[in-house]
């Protein structure tokens, strides 16, 4: 269904908010296949290939809620604004998108509304029922990025990017160091690359400790990849918050 958010351990009282703005390559039946072939569909362009069982994992483990998306990026990026080009791209990386070409400003504010509203309107609800209950969550934004871009490999594991407050990010790439991942931080992408817009929208206007985390998607193909990333990275989102006392929460 158009608009469906996927919430899960909405009650959990753990100390991090998971977002998976990428999680689904569906695209509703009523914007067609937006003509592109199965492939393309499938590939990293529609979605974030495994980043929804790693965000699964990582809020089970860590009991704490996770809000995700359902719909393919490509018919709207929930992590963009509305005036963004890229919220409703006509081309993505070698591949061109059809269906997105010659849509119009009605065309957009449809999407928008079916898709990016609400699924905004369900990471402010849980947010604020959140903060509401006395605790101030850690937002963590959870991405997956192909191994090879425009041709590049891409040596890095595990990047970590932030908005305009780095210190949970460099904490957790402190404590990143001990994990055999490649870590680095602001790699693949940066907040200049316009890629931190769920931490712009929801993070720092709350001055909430924050971070997006892009795995390579290489590492989390199937559900064993997958769970053991987790591992490594609830133990690495644990030490980092525990090396940041000022976040220490009211029970």
């Amino acid at each position: 269904m158009i608009g469906e958010v996927d919430l899960r351990n909405g009650e959990a009282a753990g100390p991090f908010l998971f977002v998976c703005e990428h999680a689904s390559n569906s695209i509703p039946a009523e914007f067609g296949n937006l003509g592109l072939d199965p492939a393309a569909r499938e590939a990293h362009i529609a979605w974030d290939p495994g980043a929804i069982g790693l965000a699964r994992a990582l809020s089970d483990r860590l009991e704490s809620p996770l809000v995700a998306g359902t719909t393919s990026r490509l018919v709207y990026d929930c992590n963009r604004p509305p005036d963004s080009p890229s919220a409703c791209a006509g081309r993505s990386e070698i591949f061109e998108i059809p269906g997105n070409l010659d849509l119009d400003a009605e065309g957009r504010i449809t999407r928008t509304e079916k898709i990016y509203l609400p699924f905004q309107a369900a990471l402010t609800r849980q947010l604020a029922r959140t903060l509401a209950r006395g605790r101030r969550p850690v937002l963590v934004t959870v991405h997956s990025f192909t191994p090879v871009w425009f041709g590049q490999t891409r040596e890095v594991e595990f990047g970590i990017i932030h908005d305009t407050d780095a210190s949970f990010a460099q904490a957790l790439f402190d404590a990143a160091r001990d994990l055999p991942l490649r870590a680095a931080l602001n790699q693949p992408y940066s907040a200049a690359d316009g890629v931190a817009h769920t931490l712009k929208l929801h993070a720092t206007p709350h001055g909430l400790a924050h971070a997006m985390l892009e795995i390579r998607n290489d590492l989390l193909a199937g559900a064993a990849g997958q769970q053991a990333v987790a591992a490594h990275l609830a133990d690495a989102l644990t030490r980092a918050l525990q090396a940041m006392p000022a976040l220490e929460r009211i029970a």
